[in-house]
Parts: C-alpha cells; sequence; structure tokens
C-alpha cells in the first residue's frame, strides 16, 4: 500500500464507527448467497445473534484504525489465526471474502465509494490477508511437523461418555485411524464438527481440551444448554449430549488457541472460572499437580449450587493431596452445608479472598460468560495486577476489549 492510500483507508474510520455492522451485516449475506456452501464453514448461531457482524466490524475497524502499523495487531491476529486454523479455513478462502467485502463496500457506500476508495481497500485487504494467512501457515506447518500430529478435519469416536454434573457431560475421544494424536497445550480447545438435521448443514464449535496432554485422547466437557430458543452452539451442545454415545464418530481438527499455560512458567498461578468456564482449568490443574508444580496454585470458581459444580469430587481430592493448592468456592444459592464446607455465597467476587496471591509474576487465567470476564479483569486491575499478566479466554467471537 502507498502513502495515499493509507491515507484514505484512514479517512473511512468514521464512516466504519458508524455503519461498521450495518457493512458486515450485507457482506455476509452477499457471501452466503453467492457461496452457500460457506455456510458449512461458519457458526450460523453467531450470525443469527449478530455476534459476527459485530467482531468482524469491530476488526474491521481496528485494522483501519491502525493501517499504518498493521503490526500492532498481533495478538488479535494471533488469537483469530488460532480460530481459522481450528476451523480448517485456508488462504483460498481469504480470495472470497475479500471479493465479497470489496462489492459490499462499493453496495452500501454507493456515490461516496471512489474508485481509489475501492482502490485502497483492496490493497488494505490484500495486505491482511497476506498478514493473517501468513501467520496460520506457521500455524498449520507447526502442527504438521509434530509427532503425531496433523491438520484439517479427522474421523474420532466417542470411547467414552461421563456425566460430570448435572449438566455437563465429558466425551473422550479416540482417533478412529487407530493412531495417536498431538497433545495439546494446557488450555486449548478442539473443532469437532457434526451435521444438524435442523439446518441441513456441517456446524462446528470449539471445546476446550479437559483432560491432561496426552497421545491417546482428548476430553472435552460440554454443558447441555435449555431453553426453546437455542442457538446453533446451544444445538450442537445438545445434539452431543443426546444423540452422540459411546461408538459414534464425529471430526475433529488439532488442538488451538493460545490461552495456554506457558513452558517457561514459574510463578504462583490464580485460575478464575466461572460455570463451564472450569473446563481448560482442568486440564491445567492437573497438568501443574502432576508435573509436581512448586508454586502455589489458587482456583475460584462460581456456578450456581452444588448440583451443576463438575469435577467437584475430583478437585476436593486435588486440594486435599496438595500443599501448595487452595480452592475456593462461590455458588449463587449455598445450602447449609455448602457453607460449612467453606463455599461463599453470590457471585465470585476476588476481593473476598484474603489470600488471593499477588507476588510479582503470578499469573492470572479468566474463564467463562463475558460479563464473568470483564468482572474479574477489572478487579484484579483495581488490586494493582499489572494486565500483561491476566490471560482470558472468551467462547465464541472476540468481543470483549479489555484495556
Amino acid at each position: 500500500m502507498n502513502i495515499e492510500q493509507k491515507q484514505l483507508i484512514s479517512a473511512t474510520v468514521p464512516v466504519l464507527k458508524e455503519n461498521g455492522v450495518l457493512l458486515t451485516t450485507h457482506f455476509y449475506n452477499r457471501m452466503f448467497t453467492h457461496n452457500p456452501e460457506l455456510k458449512n464453514m461458519f457458526n450460523m448461531g453467531n450470525q443469527e445473534s449478530g455476534k459476527q457482524q459485530t467482531a468482524l466490524a469491530m476488526a474491521v475497524l481496528a485494522y483501519a484504525e491502525n493501517i499504518a502499523n498493521p503490526g500492532v495487531l498481533m495478538p488479535v491476529v494471533d488469537r483469530i489465526g488460532h480460530k481459522h486454523v481450528s476451523l480448517d479455513i485456508r488462504p483460498e478462502h481469504y480470495q472470497i471474502v475479500g471479493r465479497h467485502l470489496i462489492a459490499s463496500i462499493q453496495e452500501v457506500l454507493g456515490a461516496a465509494a471512489t474508485a481509489d476508495i475501492l482502490d485502497a481497500w483492496t490493497a488494505a485487504y490484500q495486505q491482511l490477508a497476506t498478514l493473517m494467512s501468513g501467520h496460520e501457515s506457521k500455524l498449520y506447518q507447526d502442527k504438521a511437523a509434530q509427532q503425531d500430529g496433523w491438520t484439517g478435519w479427522r474421523p474420532f469416536f466417542i470411547g467414552k461418555k461421563t456425566e460430570e454434573s448435572a449438566e455437563i457431560t465429558s466425551f473422550y475421544l479416540y482417533p478412529a485411524d487407530g493412531g495417536k494424536v498431538m497433545p495439546h497445550i494446557p488450555g486449548q480447545y478442539i473443532s469437532i464438527r457434526v451435521f444438524l438435521p435442523e439446518l441441513s448443514l456441517y456446524q462446528s464449535r470449539q471445546y476446550s481440551v479437559s483432560s491432561t496432554p496426552t497421545h491417546e485422547y482428548y476430553r472435552i466437557s460440554v454443558k447441555k444448554e435449555k431453553g426453546t430458543a437455542l442457538d446453533t452452539d446451544g444445538k450442537i451442545s445438545n445434539y452431543l449430549h443426546d444423540f452422540i454415545q459411546e461408538g459414534h464418530k464425529v471430526d475433529l481438527t488439532a488442538p488451538a488457541g493460545n490461552f495456554i499455560l506457558t513452558a517457561d512458567l514459574d510463578a504462583p498461578v490464580v485460575l478464575i472460572s466461572g460455570g463451564v468456564g472450569l473446563t481448560p482449568m482442568m486440564s491445567m490443574l492437573q497438568h501443574l499437580v502432576d508435573n509436581d508444580y512448586s508454586h502455589p496454585i489458587t482456583w475460584l470458581h462460581g456456578c450456581r449450587n452444588r448440583k451443576v459444580h463438575a469435577f467437584k469430587v475430583a478437585l476436593d481430592e486435588i486440594t486435599m493431596v496438595n500443599e501448595n493448592v487452595n480452592q475456593h468456592v462461590f455458588y449463587d444459592l449455598p445450602t447449609e452445608i455448602d457453607k460449612q464446607e467453606g463455599v461463599m455465597e453470590g457471585f465470585l467476587d476476588i476481593n473476598k479472598i484474603a489470600s488471593l496471591p499477588q507476588f510479582p509474576g503470578t499469573r492470572y487465567y479468566v474463564c467463562g460468560p463475558s460479563a464473568f470476564i470483564q468482572k474479574q479483569f477489572n478487579d484484579l486491575i483495581a488490586k494493582g495486577i499489572e494486565k500483561e499478566s491476566i490471560l482470558f479466554e472468551e467462547f465464541g467471537p472476540a468481543l470483549l476489549q479489555l484495556n
């Protein structure tokens, strides 16, 4: 891109702020009309809710605002890149998306979309596509290079199905080809693809791996959703609960995600989870204790009650036999027995934990619903925790902007 084109992109920032979602909504409608096969790659629930349109509008705006130095967006590029690799998105898909995006800019802006502006956005998109696909190519190469690694969709079968609570069930997934699997890094997720008859589409969803790393299998722990107006994510989760049994097959991609325990971790760890957000934490905790991690490990968890508290027995046992592990539990409606066992009442509040580690270098991992993550992040910052020490995983399209 030349300087004049970058200036034109910067000049469109006010338009994107005002009409970004209108543009992205038009874009998705156009793309799915002309390329309906892509509905099998995109989460149609996020389309129906508008989350994906909003996430894309925010991403396009952020790119336009940083067009002079897109390198500052690398943390975002990395997070999105892991999602794309997990969904087996390839360079050729960027060309389809780019064609419809430029056409949408022309159709939405009308006469305001001059030839110079369209040329500038075409160049800008190609720059972004090169940045994204280049980063994703490295991620694909890393997976292929690892022992027992692979890229793309691979068939697995359900080796075991186990209830963990009134709402959460674990699925143990083994390769259908009889081979081994690439051990995940604790905190990562896998994508699972199933055919939803009511949509006549293949749909994918990411689920955190809840087991300790192994070459034998992956375990995901899935919450059954309630209500009549379920989005596609809920339909996939309930399809697993209601129809997928031991011996049945599903398609998986290799583990991905950058919400992970780093290999050089050498400091206290604080795990903060809400509801089903405890799934990646289970993998993290089990991995740490299996490797005799010497620093303090503190887990804070919040959920409605004991019935929906998954892995409670296993967590109590880990806490009992490992002196460096402490857990603090919050229930919306604890019983008297719960209170006698130390369970606190109400929404998880870190300010109620006097022993919360705040030593230099402590790492804080937060996972749960968006509102939950936002509150925990704000409370940690208020305690003087540096934001660089806080890692979070938001399930679904990236909408949180934590500063």
